[in-house]
């Protein structure tokens, strides 16, 4: 953690193999998520003529383009129809008995199919925060560079990529070796940040 540091400035050219970079989403996705309905989907862009593409749409960010890839994280708002998928497989494993995972699938159906589409997207928002830290994490392990993207035309995104309807773009990720070291960054005091209850 203390070694990771939001790159923008990375080596052109250097390939990282797509095996390499399934083995970091394989481990990513062990994160949580609301209800382990998992909604986080992953757009892998590695091609450099789509690279220097997408850097328009993302406010002509340098790292779009120089990075080795570009991993777009994406939500799905309809992740509660992969409810059945994901609790049979949690029966089928062991981890519940077939009773607590019949229950699941019916809830979480009733639950987020009713949702309005605000409290969805806060929902795939927060538990994309979670995976993409994983996957930042992850990254310097293999000894890679990060830096998180927020900024950018979500909706020219999705035209461009063909987005399904119930798939919103929500962060970029840059990932490839520094061409230069980060900055460093402050921290605010830890007991301006921190209260315990008595």
């Amino acid at each position: 953690m203390n070694e990771r540091k939001s790159v923008r400035k990375y080596k052109e050219g250097v390939v990282i193999p797509r095996e390499k970079i399934q083995n970091l989403l394989q481990q990513a996705i062990t994160a949580p998520s609301s209800s382990n309905l998992q909604p986080w989907r992953f757009l892998v862009i590695d091609d450099p003529q789509v690279k220097k593409e997408l850097r328009t749409i993302a406010n002509n960010q340098e790292q779009v383009e120089t990075s080795s890839a570009i991993i777009a994280v994406i939500g799905d708002l309809s992740m509660y129809e992969n409810a059945e998928q994901i609790y049979d497989a949690n029966f089928e494993q062991g981890f519940m008995t077939r009773e607590v995972a019949d229950l699941m699938i019916k809830n979480s159906r009733a639950l987020y199919s009713n949702l309005p589409e605000a409290v969805l997207k806060n929902i795939v928002h927060f538990d994309a925060g979670l995976i993409s830290m994983q996957i930042m994490l992850l990254a310097k392990d293999m000894g890679y560079d990060t830096v998180p993207m927020g900024g950018f035309d979500k909706v020219k995104f999705a035209e461009k990529f063909n987005l399904p309807q119930n798939e919103i773009a929500i962060l970029l990720i840059a990932i490839g070796e520094a061409s230069t070291p980060a900055y460093g960054s402050s921290r605010l005091p830890l007991d301006q940040v921190v209260r315990f209850m008595n």
